[in-house]
């Protein structure tokens, strides 16, 4: 996507909308600029409750936004009239005990009476109050998904899910660094602040040059990488989980929402 792109500037609408029509099926950062952006989790209604215990344990990594009304219920008043969550994000995940299976450009043929969707803060929201503060974004400057990272952070567990944290990766001087911290602070709601600086071996990661998930970004040497809890999180949980089925967003393929980003800061 060139930043002249013109499906950069596109409403949400739209955006669903060509996404539905398989029009649409590249990664959303940058895109729709001013809406919030979703992760999404569906499982089978047996598994709900306790996939929502586990977003309450962990709020950083699983802000949650909205849930499916009932079972069965493809859309999400909550974040915009016309959702349909079984076609509307550019690429899905399909899990099957655990296991990445597929990974479909809709769940038309797989959707049932019995799934609940999950929607989650994602930090595609925060990355418009950054840019707005005037740092660079440099996955959005490069023109590739964010990286992505698991960790040895341990999420608190809620019946089968459970896991260890996944973080999200951009790198900035360190004056920029103490800047977004103070930007981000105020986005609960989208992953708030972020949870390391610094030495990526201290949670964990080995090479940044190689994330689990997205792709890699340059790093200047004036530069120190901040990590942000991420919303593929509940993605290791399910791996985990190891339950029937369940159905993801592809990392960096979000449902964006009619709701404004400004609408999730606490001042």
């Amino acid at each position: 996507m060139s930043i002249g792109d013109p499906l950069k500037l596109m409403a949400p609408e739209q955006l669903r909308l060509a996404a539905r029509q398989g029009k649409f099926n590249k990664p959303t950062s940058g895109m729709a600029p001013g809406f919030v952006q979703c992760n999404l989790v569906i499982v089978p209604q047996h598994y709900a409750g306790d996939f929502a215990d586990f977003c309450r344990r962990n709020p950083k990594p699983c802000p949650l936004l909205a849930v499916s009304p009932r079972p069965g219920d493809f859309s999400l008043p909550e974040l915009g009239l016309d959702i349909d969550v079984r076609t509307d994000i550019p690429r899905y995940r399909r899990w099957e005990d655990g296991v990445l299976v597929d990974e479909p450009s809709h769940l038309l043929d797989h959707w049932t009476d019995d799934h609940v969707a999950f929607a989650l803060g994602c930090s595609f929201s925060f990355e418009e109050a950054l840019l707005a503060g005037g740092l660079e974004i440099r996955n959005i400057s490069e023109g590739v998904n964010v990286p992505m990272f698991r960790t040895n952070q341990p999420c608190a567990s809620a019946g089968p899910f459970a896991g260890n944290l996944v973080v999200s990766m951009r790198p900035m001087k360190p004056k920029d660094a103490i800047r977004a911290i103070q930007i981000c602070t105020r986005f609960p709601a989208v992953h708030g602040a972020p949870v390391h600086f610094g030495d990526p071996t201290q949670i964990g990661i080995g090479d940044l040059q190689q994330p689990d998930f997205g792709d890699a970004v340059s790093i200047r040497n004036n530069e120190v990488p901040l990590f942000w809890a991420c919303g593929v999180t509940p993605q290791v949980a399910l791996e985990n989980a190891k339950i029937p089925l369940a159905f993801t967003h592809a990392p960096g393929y979000m449902l964006v929402s009619d709701k404004l980003n400004t609408g999730l800061a606490v001042l």
